[in-house]
This record gives structure tokens, C-alpha cells and sequence, in this order.
């Protein structure tokens, strides 16, 4: 019998609501078996009525779902613990916004190992607007005609820091930041998900720059073309925020991004943590590339 209520947030089952879990209390290895394959079947979890300073978040993250990532941006943390980044809106010039992940993407991509999951916590927010949407990867390979799986079938796309043919230009690094990015990383445009064993497309439209043997123009097209099939609404959940929710999202079966259709005056403030995937689950191909292991 659980302990917990769970309840799916969409017919696909792409995210699922959360009550009677307190994250500022222990997790034993019981309840964390739970969540986790709740995770791995949901891809999307929101635990609402949670009240985490920093550093509880951090150790709530590490604690039920593995190590921490640490994340590109040096210079953006939140008081209390260093690998708690914080996510707002920022005015970078009189009337102008900087939204956090306002287009498709995944989170780190371009790293040899990209994160298993990232974590989001509510600070403070506006008082309409900036949900985050997350499409299902599983649903939309699944989707795809018997052709398209042939022909993207052992394709490997490159993911750099940021893509000549980004929808939006990525925040300037830090000095420290900087020398600390890994070169670009290599990865299968179909992966096998390590923890329920289905296949998913494994896309990020900033970070891919091209796909390995494979002339740009031809390349940027096909990916272009995956984009647009993987996005279409009926692969979609809708988060729409509540204070008190921590939501975490599979970085490997989802794609997600947020939406700035809120008053710039109001503050979105949420703190976000990254999980580390298992090594185990990809393996090198020379020094500087890596691809996932097929399950």
C-alpha cells in the first residue's frame, strides 16, 4: 500500500500530482523505492505543499534521487548550498526580460554524461502565468513511421554549450564557468531508457549542432523535423505552478520549457537542482565522446 497519494495529470500519463510526502522530514529506502519507479513511470512528479529552504532542497534531491549535478553557471546560487541555482526573470535592459528556459530544450545535453533529472522549488511567483511544459520523448518516438525509426536508427547528434542554430541566445558565461564547460558531447538521437527499458528521441534544439556524418543543411532538417513531431500538444503536460510544489523531470524522456506570459514586474523565482545520471548507463568512445549503452 502506498504511502502516498499519486494521481496522473494527464490520460498519457506524462506527470503525476504528489500529496503526503514532507521532504523537510527523512525519506526512508522504502519510500524511495517508491517514488522512483513512480518517477521512471511518470517522467514528471510534482510533491505540492512543501516549504524547503536551499539547502533542505538540495538534500531532499540528493537524498531520494542521487548526487548533484553541478550545474554550468558558477555565479547564479542561492544562499545556503552551492549547487542550488536560481531561476528568475531578469531585467538585462529597461524593458527587457531574460526568461530562464524559454524555449524546447533539455537540461546539460552537452556534457559526456547529461543529468538524469532536474529539480525546481518554488520561492516566489507571479500572479498569472509561467507554467512549464514538458512533451513526452517515449510518446513521440512511438509516433514516428516505421521509415523515420530506420533512418535515425545508431545517428548521433552533437551537442555543443550552444548550437549555431539555437532558438535563443544562452546567458554569457562566468570566467570560472567558462573553464569549467566540458567540450561537446555526442549522443544517440534514440536512447533506451535505463530504468523502464522504452525507447525515446533524445533532442535539444539549442544545444544540437549537427549530426555526426552528416552534412549540416541535410542534418539541421532532419532535427528540425523530429522538433516539430515531438512538440505537438498531444505528447504534452502543462505544469501549472502552485506555491509549495517541488516537481522533478526526467532530463532523458522529456523535453520542457517555460513560458514568460506573465507580468516582467511580478517576480518567477524558483530554485533548481540537477541530478547525476549513472556513468554505467553510457560509455566512452574515445577521450571526448560519449553515446548511451544500449539496453
Amino acid at each position: 500500500m502506498s504511502r502516498y497519494t499519486i494521481a496522473p495529470m494527464t490520460p498519457h500519463r506524462t506527470g503525476a500530482e504528489i500529496h503526503g510526502v514532507d521532504f523537510s522530514c527523512p525519506v526512508d529506502a522504502a519510500l524511495k523505492h517508491e517514488i522512483n519507479a513512480d518517477f521512471a513511470r511518470y517522467h514528471v512528479l510534482v510533491f505540492r505543499d512543501q516549504k524547503l529552504s536551499a539547502a533542505q532542497f538540495a538534500a531532499a534531491g540528493e537524498n531520494v534521487f542521487g548526487p548533484l549535478l553541478s550545474q554550468h553557471h558558477k555565479d547564479v546560487r542561492a544562499t545556503g548550498h552551492p549547487e542550488v541555482f536560481e531561476i528568475r526573470n531578469t531585467e538585462v535592459a529597461p524593458g527587457e526580460y531574460r526568461i530562464n528556459g524559454g524555449s524546447w530544450h533539455t537540461d546539460h545535453s552537452n556534457h559526456p554524461c547529461p543529468p538524469r533529472a532536474t529539480l525546481l522549488h518554488t520561492v516566489t511567483l507571479p500572479s498569472y502565468g509561467g507554467d512549464t511544459q514538458f512533451v513526452n520523448m517515449h510518446l513521440a518516438y512511438d509516433a514516428l513511421t516505421a521509415d523515420m525509426k530506420r533512418r535515425i536508427d545508431g545517428l548521433k547528434a552533437i551537442h555543443a554549450w550552444e548550437s549555431r542554430y539555437t532558438p535563443r541566445k544562452m546567458r554569457k558565461l562566468s570566467d570560472d564557468s567558462a573553464m569549467a564547460l566540458p567540450p561537446p558531447g555526442v549522443h544517440p538521437l534514440v536512447r533506451v531508457h535505463p530504468e523502464n527499458g522504452r525507447k525515446f528521441l533524445y533532442l535539444n534544439p539549442v544545444r544540437i549542432d549537427g549530426i555526426v556524418g552528416m552534412e549540416d543543411g541535410p542534418a539541421m532538417t532532419l532535427v528540425n523535423e523530429l522538433i516539430a513531431h515531438a512538440t505537438q500538444q498531444k505528447f504534452e503536460y502543462r505544469h501549472k505552478w502552485k506555491m509549495g510544489d517541488m516537481l522533478i523531470w526526467d532530463d532523458r524522456s522529456v523535453m520542457h520549457q517555460a513560458n514568460g506570459d506573465y507580468d516582467m514586474k511580478e517576480v518567477r523565482y524558483l530554485y533548481r537542482i540537477m541530478i547525476e545520471d549513472d556513468p554505467k548507463h553510457w560509455m566512452a568512445e574515445g577521450e571526448k565522446t560519449w553515446t548511451a549503452v544500449a539496453a
